[in-house]
């Protein structure tokens, strides 16, 4: 497990640089936390320092946003407003080919989504951010191993 302050915006999207830079060919992500806590700031900068030009649009209202990557395809799914698992059916999800699964709030989709690798818990800290990653899978330990190494982590403070 990884515990950082996010004391600044920029801080998030440093945070969402290391991942991208140490990303996996493929991986599940799930993004936790309240609202305004920077599930999607954290997403968008991820997906930005993945090379996705253009509008990066949080799904809120369409549920899923689809983006092309280098190598493949990323997914950010905002669950939100889903009432249970079952309401997943008409997205698709099933033949599913995307490279990276960003979903945010996904308790919502227990159940209907693919196995999960890394969790990202995010939750309003003072004027600023607290980020908690925690791997699921060996993928998601792999992961964090080659994050801690990573030198954009070096300006976010442990907690």
């Amino acid at each position: 497990m990884i515990e950082l302050s996010l004391p600044q915006a920029e801080s998030t999207d440093l945070l969402g640089q290391a991942l991208a830079q140490t990303r996996p060919a493929q991986a599940v992500v799930h993004l936790q936390g309240d609202l305004g806590a920077g599930k999607s700031t954290l997403a968008r900068a991820l997906l930005r320092a993945l090379g996705v030009q253009g509008p990066i649009r949080s799904p809120t209202y369409t549920l899923i946003e689809r983006y092309p990557l280098d190598s493949g395809e990323a997914w950010h799914l905002d669950l939100y407003r889903i009432g249970n698992a079952g309401e997943l059916d008409f997205l698709g999800l099933d033949d599913a080919s995307a490279d990276l699964w960003l979903i945010e709030w996904p308790e919502r989709g227990a159940g209907g989504l693919p196995p999960l690798d890394l969790l990202v818990a995010l939750e309003i800290d003072g004027h600023g951010r607290r980020a908690q990653l925690q791997a699921h899978s060996p993928v998601g330990e792999a992961w964090l191993q080659r994050l801690r190494k990573t030198p954009h982590l070096q300006g976010l403070p442990a907690l």
